[in-house]
């Protein structure tokens, strides 16, 4: 005989547990995914993931958590606010001369933060287990690190729904959070969703995004999406995306700026989420006349990291070339073209270019100014 385990006191147990790590919210789902796998399986046929070979590289793992870990029946889901308070978000964005960092990467690499907390959270459980409980041991945490649909199971354990930009939101705290999970054998009861989808008309996020990312409400082409050119993408960004992208360096937030729900976002209470080495503003040029062991030492930690330096003085290159005409950006464009790679240099001869177009039309602004009109 076992001994008897109170399902709900440990349900109760674990989401108190999990605000005192620094979670805002807890939920537990079961593992149902079929809708979400009969959507996935049509993103995939469509090509939507470009390069991004791993989201069908393993098989129905994503869609079926217990293929992942076998003996998963419950998956516990928690998010954690991220949004740094005073970033200038919108007055970044807004001066061509600036580098906009995604509002999740300004601070430390949030992967090892949320699997620490959600290791000890699983060693809570495994401690509240009896002794002689046959799966005590085995729960297993996830931070965006393996084959997981994290948003369908957020959704299925109530914290918000899968709004058209395809990110949770939650009424109380629009959608500036991460998400990370557990896989627990534990038959823990399930949460039922409190939160059906309030996106209604509006249609803002698909609107703003700069690349026309979104194919229809709901789905998006990875390919088009800013976040996948300058992130997951290695090789060159292609020319139709280049202006579009303006001074975007790593990332984009448009789509959740722009949410009417994120007006109820709260700013993040961690201190290893906030901006360091002025990433939240800093100078394209700053940040392109960087050495690679200045980009290194300064994103030690960050989530940066993943585009190596290479990346970084591609994307940065583009933003340079969006900028408005500056002798200090040519010359920073030109004094990295004769020792980067042939990707890089790509990019810096087309920002190049741009400058070139830039200066041009503003000579012929001033030499032909507009004709007052008479009076």
């Amino acid at each position: 005989m076992h001994t008897p385990i109170n399902l709900n006191q440990l349900a109760t147990d674990i989401k108190v547990w999990g605000r005192e790590l620094g979670f805002q919210q807890v939920g537990i789902a079961d593992i149902d995914l079929s809708q979400a796998e009969v959507r996935l399986k049509e993103w995939l046929a469509k090509g939507y993931q470009g390069s991004m070979e791993w989201m069908a590289a393993h098989g129905n793992k994503r869609s079926r958590p217990n293929e992942l870990l076998p003996g998963t029946v419950r998956v516990i889901s928690v998010r954690m606010d991220y949004l740094p308070g005073d970033t200038n978000q919108i007055a970044t964005l807004k001066d061509p001369t600036k580098a906009y960092v995604s509002r999740y990467t300004l601070g430390r690499d949030y992967h090892k933060l949320i699997r620490k907390r959600l290791s000890i959270l699983a060693k809570q459980i495994d401690d509240a287990l009896p002794e002689d409980y046959e799966f005590k041991g085995q729960n297993r945490a996830f931070v965006d690190s393996a084959p997981v649909m994290e948003r369908p199971l957020a959704e299925k354990a109530g914290l918000g729904w899968q709004g058209k930009h395809t990110l949770i939101i939650n009424s109380s705290a629009g959608s500036w959070f991460f998400l990370g999970e557990i896989f627990t054998f534990v038959p823990l009861p399930i949460d039922t969703p409190n939160q059906p989808n309030q996106c209604g008309e509006c249609s803002a996020c698909l609107k703003v995004c700069p690349t026309d990312a979104f194919i229809e409400p709901y789905k998006l082409d990875a390919r088009r999406c800013i976040s996948y050119l300058t992130i997951e993408n290695k090789g060159a960004i292609p020319e139709e995306f280049r202006e579009p992208i303006g001074n975007r360096i790593f990332g984009c937030d448009d789509c959740q700026a722009i949410c009417p729900w994120n007006k109820y976002a709260q700013f993040t209470g961690e201190t290893d989420f906030l901006p360091r080495h002025g990433l939240a503003d800093s100078d394209l040029v700053t940040l392109f006349n960087w050495t690679e062991q200045e980009y290194l030492d300064n994103t030690e930690g960050s989530a940066i990291r993943r585009i190596g330096y290479e990346g970084w003085l591609r994307n940065i290159a583009v933003g340079l070339g969006n900028a408005p005409h500056d002798e200090n950006i040519i010359a920073a464009l030109n004094s990295k073209r004769e020792s980067c790679s042939d990707l890089v240099r790509e990019h810096i001869d087309w920002a190049l270019a741009q400058q070139a177009k830039i200066n041009h039309r503003r000579k012929r602004k001033i030499q032909n100014p507009a004709r007052l009109p008479s009076t």
